[in-house]
């Protein structure tokens, strides 16, 4: 008789109710990732070699494509000056040549 029920309380123990609010689902499914775990640590084990990895891989990846693009938007801006600098020397020159023809002109016309 008392083997019975503690059969019987084994068992309401083990068949629990589902739980309805959002902290008792998630309470529940750590239950069964951390029984899993503790059942296969290998399986669990090689589940972290390989995402690790993957992850550890895309972190390098992702940090070498920043320093890459923040290489290039340096030498666009340095691009970008010396052309602006070219540009206004040109025009300089070009407004300082135009000048000088007027003054040949004028005293041309003399």
């Amino acid at each position: 008789m008392a083997t019975e029920q503690k059969g019987e309380a084994k068992e309401q123990q083990t068949t629990k109710l589902p739980p309805t609010d959002w902290k008792g689902k998630v309470e529940e499914q750590y239950r069964k990732i951390r029984e899993h775990a503790e059942t296969y640590p290998y399986v669990w084990a090689s589940y972290i070699v390989v995402y690790g990895g993957l992850a550890v891989w895309t972190t390098y990846r992702w940090r070498k494509l920043r320093k890459t693009e923040d290489r290039v938007r340096t030498l666009q801006g340095k691009l970008r000056k010396l052309v602006e600098a070219e540009e206004s020397a040109n025009a300089s020159a070009t407004s300082a040549s135009a000048s000088v023809e007027k003054e040949t002109l004028g005293k041309a016309q003399k």
